[in-house]
């Protein structure tokens, strides 16, 4: 199984991988389809933005937590793990485009951010040893992380991050996995 997740993984990793070496090589041409608040020609972004990155260091700084949230969420299966970041990605990025501030939005923090509410809370959720586990782990390691949904750097879209943190803790919510007792 965990081979399995591991490969699943890796061919996330490298589809980005190759969004970003054809960006670099192209001086960064992609990046007109990201995300800019209420411009209807940029609603694409919304599925697009995630995958476009500014410059190999916010790739960098992307691709691992990605790559570490992706695999713990194939711990809730293949398909809840796809369904809930294609969810984190449409809500976060449709909350953008309709309250964000006025610039291009890109990067894969949203996605991250989403993970990471969707990891911190379904787990307790869930309520299985291994994925409250999971929930304690990342919140303990990653914890920090929650700053990042606070108005900073006028360049960092915490727009992505506070709409994508949402979009996860809702997620866990609704998509844990567990049937609800009718009464």
């Amino acid at each position: 199984m965990l081979k399995n997740q591991l490969k699943i993984t890796l061919w996330l990793l490298g589809l980005f991988l190759v969004v970003e070496i054809i960006n670099l090589f192209t001086g960064r041409s992609l990046n007109q389809f990201g995300l800019l608040p209420r411009e209807v020609e940029a609603l694409p972004g919304i599925l697009l933005a995630p995958f476009l990155h500014g410059n190999l260091a916010h790739f960098l700084s992307n691709i691992i937590p990605l790559g570490i949230f992706s695999l713990l969420m194939l711990e809730y299966g293949l398909r809840r793990a796809l369904f809930v970041n294609l969810w984190i990605i449409l809500v976060s990025g449709i909350l953008v485009w309709l309250l964000g501030r006025y610039a291009l939005h890109i990067g894969a923090s949203g996605l991250i951010y989403g993970q990471f509410g969707f990891l911190v809370l379904a787990g307790f959720y869930h309520r299985q040893f291994l994925k409250i586990l999971i929930s304690v782990g990342v919140g303990l390691v990653y914890g920090s992380m929650i700053f990042g949904v606070l108005p900073g750097r006028s360049f960092i879209s915490w727009e992505y991050h506070l709409f994508g943190f949402v979009a996860g803790l809702i997620a866990a919510h609704y998509f844990n996995g567990r049937k609800s007792k009718t009464t």
